[in-house]
């Protein structure tokens, strides 16, 4: 592990994070038996209630100023009962400061969800994660519930209406209709989550994640989300995942990407601490401009944060005074 360590006083807004008490409220994929397949293998140990003083108690050595809190697969039947839980963790411990909410956008009701969810204050995008290939090559267009599917997309047009933005989470084998979605809606913004999960580190591998990157990138309305780039069964290390996050950035450009903890997830791959400071070290070299877009100021100009958090950014973009 790379000796850099993140400044204490460096400012972070953690762009991707979760929240859940699977004791009280339902998750399948955190309550039912079986577990299912991970792609961090197992994930027991994550099966646990993880609320902001826990988030806290992991992140304590990083300065964190806001958080986006991220659908977390709650229960699909009651999605608006999520977003006023969050709304509820937020009123008492001041976090998190912008929700990614959960719609279905292939249900028979996704537009009257979407508004109902743009509705709640914290809401500033939604999640459905579209269906995807298992692998490179079972990949196709066109699939049934998948980006090219006409009713998913009805679905995804109703966001415009509400000025939301959509988060993506898809292998990177899918991101040629992610590019087609992104060129047939340019006025919803699209956050690829995850770094477009590049899990093959093969050269192959790499190389083809780097060329759907590419392509994707070319689309102005989509920005980058460096997170969950961890290997199974592997300790996180700047060895590892250096290059991944060198690479997104060349490619994006720092202005359209920011870093996230994808915590608790991430807990099963590396401790908080390990993985802030591999994203400082990776980006050794960099501006200070640079830096503070990654770890904060593009996290708070795509969600629009609620609270201080807006304000103190605001004033550090026109020269003010941040308390």
């Amino acid at each position: 592990m790379s000796e850099t360590r993140i400044p204490p006083d460096f400012e972070v807004f953690d762009a991707h994070q979760h929240f859940w008490d699977p004791q009280t409220n339902y998750h399948p994929w955190l309550s039912d038996e079986p577990m299912i397949p991970f792609r961090y293998g197992d994930y027991g140990p994550i099966r646990r209630r993880f609320l902001p003083p826990d988030y806290f108690a992991e992140a304590k050595d990083v300065n964190i100023v806001g958080t986006v809190y991220v659908e977390t697969e709650w229960n699909p039947a009651d999605p608006l009962g999520e977003t006023r839980y969050i709304q509820g963790i937020a009123a008492r411990y001041g976090y998190p400061n912008a929700l990614v909410a959960q719609a279905w956008l292939d249900r028979e009701d996704a537009a009257e969800l979407i508004a109902a969810q743009a509705a709640f204050p914290l809401v500033r995008s939604v999640r459905h994660k579209p269906a995807a290939a298992a692998s490179p090559a079972e990949a196709r267009r066109g699939r049934p519930g998948g980006m090219d599917d006409p009713r998913w997309r009805e679905g995804f047009a109703a966001l415009g209406g509400h000025d939301l933005l959509f988060d993506l989470q898809a292998p990177w084998w899918e991101l040629e209709a992610a590019a087609a979605l992104a060129a047939d809606f340019p006025a919803t913004t699209i956050v690829l989550n995850h770094a477009g999960l590049p899990a093959d580190r093969s050269p192959e591998g790499l190389a083809e994640w780097r060329a759907a990157l590419g392509r994707l990138a070319r689309q102005p309305n989509v920005v980058l989300k460096i997170s969950g780039i961890g290997l199974p069964g592997r300790p996180w290390t700047v060895a590892d995942n250096g290059p991944i996050i060198r690479d997104a950035i060349a490619i994006f450009g720092w202005q359209r990407c920011m870093f996230a903890s994808n915590f608790p997830v991430d807990s099963l791959v590396g401790r908080f601490s390990t993985i802030f400071d591999g994203f400082y070290a990776a980006t050794e070299g960099h501006s200070d401009a640079a830096r503070r877009a990654l770890f904060r100021d593009t996290a708070v100009r795509i969600y629009r944060p609620q609270s201080h958090i807006a304000n103190a950014w605001e004033q550090s973009a026109t020269g003010g005074t941040v308390s």
